[in-house]
């Protein structure tokens, strides 16, 4: 895990403002991937160079941040960003299609789980800000509930990891089967809640 080390080393010399720089990079496509920033995020708060509760809230800021400047350039140009060059490359014409066909028969969820699958967050969050599907509010509120679960997930574990990396690396590799399961429990719990709650209302109908 050279890249980790990297950032760890970039981090501790620059403190707060190198990770959130490094978040907005993530946001806008470039090829360092957020789960590792904000392992990284995480590990320098373990070794004691910052305070991994507020590392925790700069790294929410900075990822939701770097999603909606992602989400109002393709609200704000529409089409006509698709000819950027650097668009291009990430969002080429068949990615688009397939994001579109995944708005049509998902709707929303597209959104949530985006955040989830680090190779198409880009792609979904400029192609909803282009096709106009959501608005910005439920864009950003669909985000946040999606960043509560993977922000945390990922700066606690570099912050339980800092003295082992060994254990670190292993639960990097482990950590997006986790997160899928942490998604899983967490809407189980979501739903039960529901049922019980509709369940006490048709009772107090009767």
């Amino acid at each position: 895990m050279d890249l980790l080390q990297h950032l760890v080393t970039i981090f501790a010399e620059n403190g707060y403002v190198a990770v959130f720089l490094a978040l907005m990079i993530c946001g806008a496509g470039l090829p360092l991937p957020e789960d590792i920033t904000l392992v990284a995020g995480g590990v320098i708060a373990g070794l004691g160079y910052a305070n991994v509760h507020v590392m925790v809230a700069l790294a929410m800021f900075g990822v939701l941040l770097g999603d909606c400047a992602i989400f109002l350039l393709g609200h704000h140009y529409g089409a006509r960003i698709l000819k950027w060059r650097f668009v291009a490359r990430i969002l080429t014409p068949s990615r688009y299609c397939k994001v579109q066909d995944k708005f049509q028969r998902y709707g929303n969820r597209v959104l949530f789980f985006a955040r989830f699958l680090p190779g198409m967050r880009t792609t979904i969050y400029l192609t909803a800000g282009m096709t106009h599907r959501v608005s910005f509010l439920r864009f950003l509120l669909i985000d946040t509930v999606a960043a509560l679960i993977s922000v945390p997930f990922w700066v606690y574990l570099g912050f339980l990891g800092a003295d082992n990396h060994a254990w670190l690396v292993k639960w990097i590799h482990r950590g997006q089967s986790s997160l899928w399961a942490l998604v899983g429990i967490l809407a189980l719990i979501g739903l039960v809640l529901w049922w019980r709650r509709k369940h006490r209302d048709q009772c107090g109908l009767d």
